[in-house]
């Protein structure tokens, strides 16, 4: 009998830390679990199209994760999206003016994000401001379709 409740107790125990993971990878793969932890800098930009791109996505400089989206809209006055983001503000005063921001994809299906590249500019971005030299999203369905008539055309 002895032996019977150690052992269901070692079974509920990885039960327990098994929920745990499945939790923990939840969070992961939504994007509730990341983020910027501390002060941050808003930046906006404008796309023709934003693909997938959704809130919660990261926004990388030089491949590292420096931020996350934290609104999208439709601009009123030009009728493109209009992307908010937050990155973190160890960046203000050092993201040149012209520095671009483009929309980019995890792998092949992966998930969208932005990609911010520096610029050269000797001014700076603040608080604020808009980064107006965008790359917007590269949609598979539409390279797809340019593909497809092509190959009727020839």
């Amino acid at each position: 009998m002895r032996r019977s409740k150690g052992i269901e107790f070692g079974v509920g125990l990885f039960m327990l830390a098994g929920v745990i993971g499945v939790i923990f990878l939840g969070l992961r793969v939504s994007g509730l679990g990341t983020g910027v932890t501390g002060d941050t800098m808003t930046l906006h930009a404008n796309f023709a199209n934003i693909g997938g791109l959704k809130v919660r996505s990261k926004v990388t400089l030089a491949g590292v994760e420096v931020g996350q989206v934290s609104a999208i809209e439709l601009d009123p006055e030009w009728f493109d999206a209009r992307v908010t983001f937050e990155v973190d503000d160890k960046l203000e005063g050092e993201l040149p003016r012209d520095s671009t921001a483009a929309i980019l994809t995890a792998g092949l299906l992966g998930e969208q994000y932005i990609g911010l590249s520096m610029g050269g500019d000797p001014q700076t971005l603040e608080d604020g401001d808009t980064i107006r030299d965008t790359q917007q999203a590269l949609v598979l369905e539409e390279l797809i379709q340019q593909f497809v008539s092509n190959m009727v055309k020839d």
